[in-house]
């Protein structure tokens, strides 16, 4: 049994090696863009095929482990859209933890996320509303946070890119507010040379001070000449701003992480809630749900296939994480946890005979060290993506080359603009895309490229390269 199994799999390395052996390298352009670049053969690897071929048009080191960064968000999405639906959305609920007399809750509110990937401000202001609105508006207890859905995990802002301030380096949380982001909006007032600067949210617990001066000039690099200073202990923060910068910028924003989670929802929810013209007597812990509880309020989120527009158009990493971690929570029925994720992604793959050796997924986005996976597999993963029945929602939530997204400033006066979805990734070392072309003939074609290279950064002119040659040039070669 154990030989027959052995002799399949060399049968099959030997048809997949045939495939490729037959598949032209990089194209000339390419090439030529990857010298100039400083960027070896070696640290690169590339996949074409159209999706109604059998043979691969373009293979190189394409059975090669690559870091794919934010393209894994297609393996995430794709995932998702097949195992949630694409018409899939997270609940955030409020409980009463005590008796309702008149307008005064005696006891605890208690609110349970679900991992929705966009709570923003405006979802939640809402939920908080509709409270008020069913006629609470004392709470005589505590504020009691429910974020049991995903396994409580030790997370280290800084571990990625020793910047723990970052957006992007926001932890997955089962109820995860507005990004944890603070948005300070830098408005400029020529006539009086001066700056206001707005917080928003403003959440109790954050201290907040700005001194900034509007002056002549182009606007340039607009943070050069202001001076943050951002401190924090998680449950405390201040921030000021000083300096100045030039009024022809106009508004611009300055996104910073600087409560921990928990202090985060507290000081939002007080912010608000008071606003809205409640009060809450006490402060915040973590608890769950009691059996008792009675549910006030529900908040709904976008579909699973509206998010997933946000997620690869604007390759946003911490939505990715929130739903990777879903995956898991939902198919298992176990609180989220990167490796359940992993797990139900591969037995998914599985069950559609796609057998990927070398992957590696560590959370799902791309903002990753570890996550492996080669530019055939990738490749394969679009063809198959290509004949599933979410392939329109996958496929519309890719950025459109030329037009929006992280593309919409690429490829804009050529012939390809418009014609092709890309999805990109980058890190430090590492450039990739990874989508689908419509070439001159009208037939589609995967599309993979990753570098992983030091000098990675100066990989755009090949990708795009590559791309232009795609649509321009692939139909010319017989599949």
């Amino acid at each position: 049994m154990e030989t027959k199994i052995f002799i399949s799999h060399v049968l099959l390395v030997l048809v997949l090696a045939t495939k490729l052996a037959s598949a032209q390298s990089l194209p000339a352009s390419v090439e030529q863009a990857l010298k100039r670049a400083q960027i070896p053969l070696s640290g690169v690897a590339a996949y074409v095929q159209g999706v109604d071929s059998t043979k691969p048009l373009v293979a190189h080191n394409a059975a090669q482990a690559m870091n794919p960064a934010s393209t894994i968000k297609l393996l995430t999405t794709y995932a998702a859209l097949e195992l949630l639906g694409p018409a899939y959305t997270w609940k955030t609920e409020a409980y009463a933890g005590g008796s309702l007399q008149g307008d005064v809750l005696q006891g605890d509110l208690i609110l349970k996320g679900y991992g929705d990937p966009k709570l923003t401000l405006e979802k939640f202001w809402l939920l908080l509303r509709r409270l008020r609105a069913l006629g609470l508006r004392e709470i005589r207890g505590d504020l009691v946070l429910d974020r049991s859905y995903f396994e409580a995990a030790e997370y280290d802002p800084a571990k990625f890119d020793a910047e723990p301030l970052r957006a992007y380096n926001v932890g997955p949380d089962a109820l995860l507010l507005n990004f944890k982001a603070v948005r300070f909006q830098f408005v400029p007032e020529a006539d009086r040379e001066f700056v206001t600067v707005i917080a928003e949210p403003k959440p109790a617990g954050l201290e907040f001070a700005a001194s900034v001066r509007a002056t002549d000039g182009a606007c340039g690099d607009w943070r050069a000449g202001i001076k943050a200073d951002f401190q924090t202990n998680g449950g405390s923060a201040k921030a000021s701003f000083t300096g100045s910068m030039p009024a022809a910028c106009g508004e611009r924003y300055w996104n910073a992480s600087l409560l921990a989670q928990p202090n985060y929802v507290y000081g939002v929810f007080r912010q608000l809630w008071e606003e809205l013209g409640g009060t809450l007597a006490g402060g915040w812990k973590d608890g769950a749900v009691p059996a008792d509880a009675r549910l006030l309020a529900t908040g709904e989120s976008a579909s699973n296939a509206e998010l997933a527009r946000d997620i690869n158009k604007f390759s946003n990493n911490v939505m990715a994480r929130q739903l990777f971690l879903t995956l898991g929570a939902k198919v298992l029925k176990l609180p989220g946890r990167n490796d359940r994720s992993a797990q139900v992604v591969r037995s998914w793959l599985a069950e559609k005979k796609l057998d990927f050796p070398e992957l590696v997924l560590e959370n799902g986005s791309g903002l990753s060290r570890q996550e492996r996976i080669s530019a055939e597999h990738m490749g394969r993963l679009l063809l198959e993506a290509w004949r599933s029945a979410v392939m329109p929602e996958l496929m519309s939530s890719l950025p459109l080359v030329a037009y929006d997204g992280t593309m919409r400033r690429r490829l804009r006066f050529e012939s390809i603009a418009g014609q092709a979805h890309i999805k990109t990734g980058s890190l430090s070392d590492a450039r990739t895309l990874a989508g689908y072309v419509l070439d001159q003939r009208g037939q589609r074609r995967v599309v993979v490229l990753f570098i992983n290279h030091a000098n990675a950064a100066a990989g755009q002119p090949a990708q795009d390269a590559l791309l232009q040659w795609v649509y321009e040039r692939g139909e010319r070669r017989r599949n």
